[in-house]
C-alpha cells in the first residue's frame, strides 16, 4: 500500500508547466477560432449565394411568364383581327347575295 500511496502522491505532486505550454495552449485556441470563423464565413456566403441564385430564378421565371403573357396577348389581337376580317367578308358577300336575290326575284 507505501508503493500505492507514493505513487500516487508523486502524481499530484504540482509540477511546473512547460514553458511552451501556454504557446501551444494559445496557438491551438487561435487555430479552432479561426476554424469556427472561417465556417461561418463559407456558410454565410453560401446562404447569399442561394439567395441570389433564388433571387435570379424567379425574375427569370417571371421574364419568362411576362413573355408568354405578351405572346398570348398579341395572338389574341391577331385572332381578333382575322375574325373582324372574316366578318367584314361575310358582311359583303351576305349583301351581294341579297343584292343578288332581290334582283332575280
Amino acid at each position: 500500500m507505501d508503493e500505492f500511496e507514493s505513487e500516487l502522491r508523486q502524481a499530484f505532486e504540482r509540477r511546473p508547466a512547460p514553458p511552451s505550454l501556454k504557446r501551444k495552449l494559445m496557438q491551438r485556441r487561435k487555430t479552432r477560432n479561426t476554424a469556427r470563423l472561417q465556417t461561418r464565413v463559407v456558410w454565410w456566403q453560401r446562404l447569399a449565394a442561394s439567395v441570389v441564385l433564388a433571387g435570379a430564378l424567379g425574375g427569370a421565371f417571371t421574364w419568362h411568364q411576362s413573355l408568354e403573357r405578351r405572346k398570348g396577348e398579341e395572338a389574341r389581337q391577331q385572332v381578333f383581327k382575322a375574325l373582324r376580317i372574316t366578318n367584314h367578308a361575310l358582311n359583303q358577300v351576305n349583301s351581294r347575295l341579297a343584292s343578288h336575290g332581290h334582283t332575280e326575284q
